[in-house]
């Protein structure tokens, strides 16, 4: 075979429930190499895992190894974000030690400010690794160090919220929509070359 890499990845957990459940259900960690990590939220009716699907593929197509992780309790908002009403984003310990096997993580959040940022300072206030953020919303590195994530951008003010988090951010890609509308071929290659860039490559 010339010019072909074949991966073969078990991406299931379970069964898939309906619409963007049926593409990756919670509780999947699929792997394929130790380098990048795609985490993409539970799948519900407003959170359609389809995009992380897609992403997966695209990184896996540009020869980048890219395991996959649907979290188990991916919904809502975490219990320290503003106008939190009993949270309900969280981590387990074994998510927690799965993420941090890896040398960079890329995860995929939605359509709302608030749930990106908090979402992403819960990640990585507890998994010492780069990451990349991918999402719906136009947030920048202002955004997340303004709560205390470090970025490689912008550093939180110790005088403000200081640092709150092991890992930080190294780039974002944002207007990537998490429903069932397909990634465009543009945002894909955004990422895989924002990716790259975060192992070192050109």
């Amino acid at each position: 075979m010339i010019g072909r890499c074949t991966h073969v990845v078990d991406c299931r957990e379970t069964m898939g429930l309906g619409e963007g459940g049926g593409i990756a259900q919670r509780g999947t960690f699929a792997e394929c190499g130790s380098d990048v990590l795609a985490v993409a939220m539970s799948p519900g009716r407003r959170h359609i895992t389809k995009p992380v699907c897609e992403i997966t593929f695209a990184l896996r197509e540009a020869n980048v190894l890219t395991s996959t992780m649907i979290l188990n309790a991916g919904a809502g908002t975490p219990s320290d974000a503003p106008g939190a009403s009993g949270g309900g984003f969280g981590l387990t310990d074994k998510e927690v030690d799965q993420m941090s096997q890896f040398k960079l993580l890329v995860i995929h959040l939605g359509g709302v400010k608030n749930h990106i940022i908090y979402k992403a300072r819960l990640i990585l206030r507890n998994v010492n690794c780069p990451c990349v953020i991918i999402c719906e919303y136009p947030v920048d590195f202002e955004d997340f160090a303004k709560i205390g994530v470090k970025t490689s951008r912008v550093m939180p003010d110790e005088a403000n919220e200081g640092v709150k988090t092991k890992g930080k951010i190294v780039d974002i890609v944002s207007g990537v929509i998490r429903g069932g509308e397909t990634c465009s071929q543009e945002k894909l290659d955004e990422i895989i070359r924002k990716v790259k860039l975060a192992l070192g490559g050109a």
